[in-house]
């Protein structure tokens, strides 16, 4: 049972999958509502001088400028039916209401009625479906009145039929209108005129009319187109005459080239060239938001715009790019591709797919390859298939078998040995050989066992593999290839998501997010090559993965860019090219891209839906011009102001905060425009060019700023540079006028701090007068105290030098008595019968020494010398003697017992008890020193 399911599902997979129409189509750019912000619905659309887009929307009036949207509400809040661009002027018709809106010195636009002034004309329910422009007249049309403006005279003109307007056109000479019922009319000289009421025009509704060589096409809603000449109506023939009746068209434009594009209600679009053939048919599996198709306008740049019934579509019909894309999920991301035999080989993860090249076949499945395929190589005529199930070689929609032991990454050739293949699988790399014009599985390279999705074999047959988790590795093969020795493995570069190793003109590249490095074949080592390493630079690295075409180009692929290699035809140098294609538009897998060269100049990139077809000899941009869109500034957490930008902005201290937006009119899927811009007032270099569109300043300070931006797309020049000059004023505290202000008041605050000073100074010297006399009289003072301390310490001298002579005396007088003492006790010793002249000498020396006439000398010497001891003595203690106060002043003589003895005529042990009785008197204590006592008074 589950074998049937399984083979059930398997050729339901095949039968589903040979409906895969391969129709490769231009870019289609989607803007859904969401992202413009508006009315799901677009009734017509129109471009000014600006190249920007206008669109007449359910909710008002829309603006595209290429970077930004900005949606204008019609006048009375009605869905905008129809615009028109005339000159600087943009027309619009809404419900009962028409004018025109003008651009603003802020790039706003503004509307002025013209309705108004012919209100009364205008009939109730009226809307204004269309507008055309003749010449100096512009013509509002209803289903009712046809108004005829002139713009220079102000003046209206009306028409009104007796039936309703179907709808009216402008050809090259003329202004026509369908009646219903009545015909075809022509307006001349403000009046209808009936040109035709045939039959066809009766029967049939006309959704265009255009002028050509002969007379008139008329482009109906359910019969195809009709040629009117000379009166008679004929049918003009195209491929999808049976596909429109059955689809009602809606909308159609004549393009540039003579073609025709043709919207319809319910089946897309058709694009046809110029005698009817088909060129493409777009519906909403197809790339389309919508099959309703309401509006189409072919811009400047001959992208045509497609105005859905949900949400807007730009079809880049001049883009070099063509793409395929599988809504149905059959197909699935495209991994490989390879032209063979006029066979185009997709490889997808779903299997192994083919179609004939350059044909809208539809794509067959090859059979027997249902999984992931990840590359397809071609040898001496055999197709091979590496696959996750294994290797299998390709025989138109057949797949055979050679090799399953495990997943195949890639194949490469063997110098010298055409009959051997290495191929890179999950577990290693193995050899295919072929025997008797088969080729078969031979062997598994032994000693190792790493996945080689990215390897290179040198002609010394040395193999560099490159492993995302582990690196880069070395090793060598022996020469049967069936063994690896003399393993290195490189710590520099290291390894990295995304990394690739790849062979370019016989040198070998490894790519890792730190750039693009080159093996030194004779040091073996990796070196950084600065040229290719440039393409991740500025943090433009997504993916390493280098592939190397049949023309000898190096392609890598970086976040914004598609870069692509070529030798110089004069020397080693590469020369760099680049494709402004960004990896968010292509929706490539990181790491596995793919680029195939199918011709000369096409190539075919895949993508996670399909793959994209691009030209590069196509590849041309033009020097696109760079504008400022709008300018806002505002006060800190307030509301934004539009200003000016065709005049120099002038804004308040406050108003610092200012966004600049500017926009390149560019609407190709595939060009990025880039921007880099300077400050000058506040940088002093260029940004980094950027695809950013606005430049945001805060909080300036107070100066002059010129602001200088310029645009460019690929490797084209800026064609010009968009200056905006601004002021940011100083607040009014910091104005000249203020400045002029503070310097008076400081002149005239230096003068009051003058005057102060002067004063305070006055008044200081006249204190510093007064404190000087006082201080000269405080030092007279001290000169007296001086003086007087002088006179005192010459009493004092004077004082110690009696006291000295008092003491030399009073020694004097001891040392006297000392010695008439002994020469007294001498002579008694000399015999005991003393004669009277003895005698009468020792009664001489008695005399001498008698302590009377001692104490005499001293008095009169202590009197000279202290004369007011005695008294304090006597009146602190008036019960001494006056024995006591001679002893007393001896003893401030500080003299000794045995010194005092001579001078009372006394013994040693005399003089120490009355120094007792003394003690006693004066009622001193014990530890109280006598002689300390007396010196104090």
């Amino acid at each position: 049972m589950n074998f049937s399911v399984k083979n059930l599902l398997s050729i339901l997979f095949v039968f589903l999958s040979s409906f895969i129409i391969a129709q490769e189509l231009p870019p289609i750019v989607k803007y859904p509502s969401s992202v413009y912000g508006a009315g799901n619905q677009n009734w017509m659309i129109s471009q000014d001088n600006n190249q920007f887009l206008l669109f007449a929307n359910n909710e008002g009036l829309l603006e595209f400028n290429g970077s930004n949207w900005n949606l204008y509400p019609s006048p009375n809040e009605t869905i905008i039916r129809s615009v028109k661009v005339v000159g600087d002027k943009i027309f619009t018709g809404c419900y009962m209401e028409f004018g025109y809106w003008t651009r603003e010195a802020n790039n706003r636009l503004k509307y002025y009625s013209l309705s108004n002034k012919i209100k009364n004309k205008i009939i109730d329910d009226e809307q204004f479906w269309n507008i055309l422009n003749y010449e100096q007249w512009v013509i509002f049309q209803s289903l009712n009145q046809i108004y005829i403006y002139d713009s220079k005279t102000s003046n209206f003109t009306i028409i009104t039929p007796k039936n309703n307007i179907l709808k009216a056109f402008q050809t090259n000479n003329s202004i026509y209108f369908q009646v219903a019922n009545e015909g075809l009319y022509e307006v001349e000289n403000g009046k209808s005129k009936l040109i035709s009421n045939s039959s066809v025009v009766l029967s049939n509704k006309i959704v265009e009319l255009f002028s050509n060589e002969d007379g008139l096409l008329l482009q109906t809603q359910s019969n195809g187109f009709f040629k009117y000449i000379n009166g008679v109506f004929s049918s003009f023939i195209t491929e999808v005459d049976a596909q429109i009746a059955s689809s009602s068209v809606y909308s159609c434009q004549q393009l540039s080239d003579k073609g025709f594009a043709i919207g319809t209600v319910s089946n897309g679009i058709f694009i046809l060239s110029a005698d009817g053939k088909l060129k493409y048919h777009i519906t909403q599996n197809k790339g389309l938001s919508n099959n309703t198709a309401l509006s189409l306008f072919e811009d400047i740049d001959k992208n045509l715009w497609i105005g859905l019934d949900n949400g807007i579509n730009c079809i880049n019909l001049q883009s070099p790019v063509r793409s395929y894309s599988d809504d149905t999920g059959i197909l699935g991301t495209v991994y490989t591709s390879l032209l063979y035999k006029n066979k185009l080989y997709i490889g997808t993860n779903q299997g192994l797919f083919f179609k004939s090249f350059n044909s809208e076949e539809s794509f067959q499945f090859v059979k027997g390859t249902k999984g992931q395929v990840w590359s397809i190589f071609e040898n001496d005529g055999t197709l091979f298939c590496g696959h996750d199930s294994g290797t299998f070689i390709i025989d138109s929609d057949n797949a055979q078998p050679i090799f399953s032991a495990s997943g195949t990454w890639k194949f490469e050739k063997i110098l010298g040995r055409k009959d051997l293949l290495l191929q890179g699988n999950y577990y290693g790399i193995s050899v295919l050989q072929k025997v008797n014009n088969q080729w078969r599985f031979r062997n598994k390279i032994s000693g190792f066992d790493y996945s080689s999705k990215y390897f290179e074999i040198t002609n010394s047959n040395e193999v560099y593999v490159s492993h995302e988790y582990k690196g880069v590795f070395r090793f060598k093969l022996n020469n049967d290839f069936t063994k690896a020795s003399d393993f290195f493995a490189y710590n520099n570069p290291k390894k990295g998501k995304n990394a690739c190793l790849k062979k370019y003109n016989n040198s070998i590249f490894y790519a890792n997010k730190d750039g693009i490095f080159k093996l030194d074949n004779s040091s073996k080592k990796f070196s950084k090559d600065t040229i290719l390493s440039t393409v991740f630079q500025n943090d433009e690295f997504t993916s390493g993965k280098m592939i190397v075409d049949k023309s000898n180009k190096l392609w890598l692929f970086s976040k914004n860019y598609i870069h692509y290699f070529t030798l110089s035809k004069l020397s080693n140098q590469l020369k760099q090219n680049t494709i402004p294609i960004p990896a968010s538009l292509t929706n490539s897998m990181l790491g596995y891209e793919n680029i195939t060269q199918l011709t000369n100049s096409i190539y075919l990139i895949g993508t996670t839906d399909g793959y994209y077809t691009i030209n590069i000899n196509d590849l041309s941009f033009k020097n696109y011009s760079v504008s400022i869109a709008n300018i806002t500034i505002n006060k800190l957490d307030e509301k934004l102001i539009n200003c000016s930008v065709k005049e120099s902005g002038e804004f308040k201290y406050d108003e610092n905060n200012i966004i600049i937006n500017y926009t390149v009119p560019e609407y190709n899927k595939y060009i990025n425009a880039e921007y880099q811009y300077i400050l000058e007032g506040l940088q002093e270099e260029w940004t980094e060019w950027s695809a950013k569109t606005s430049a945001n300043f805060k909080n300036l300070p107070p100066g002059k700023y010129v602001f200088k931006v310029r645009a460019k797309i690929a490797n084209s020049k800026p064609e010009n540079i968009a200056i905006y000059s601004f002021e940011i004023l100083k607040p009014w505290y910091a104005t000249n006028l203020a400045l002029i202000l503070y310097c008076v008041l400081g002149v005239l605050l230096a003068i009051y701090i003058h005057k102060t000073y002067k004063r305070y100074y006055k008044n200081k010297e006249q204190k510093l007068i007064e404190e000087n006399n006082l201080l000269l009289e405080i030092a007279a003072l001290e000169s007296e105290q001086q003086l007087m301390k002088l006179k005192n310490e010459q009493l004092s001298n004077d004082v110690d030098n009696k006291n000295k002579e008092l003491a030399v005396s009073t020694m004097s007088l001891i040392k006297k008595n000392e010695l008439l003492s002994l020469i007294k006790e001498d002579l008694k010793k000399t015999s005991e019968d003393t004669n009277k002249s003895i005698k009468s000498v020792i009664t001489t020396i008695n005399k001498n020494i008698s302590e009377e006439d001692t104490w005499n000398v001293f008095k009169e010497a202590f009197d000279n010398a202290d004369n007011d001891f005695l008294k304090k003595v006597k009146q602190a203690h008036s019960s001494l003697t006056p024995n006591d106060l001679r002893l007393c002043a001896y003893l401030r003589l500080n003299l000794s017992s045995k010194e005092i003895a001579p001078l009372l005529n006394i013994s040693v042990r005399s003089v120490e008890i009355k120094r007792y009785r003394l003690r006693k008197k004066m009622d001193l204590s014990h530890e109280q020193g006598l002689v300390e006592y007396i010196l104090a008074f």
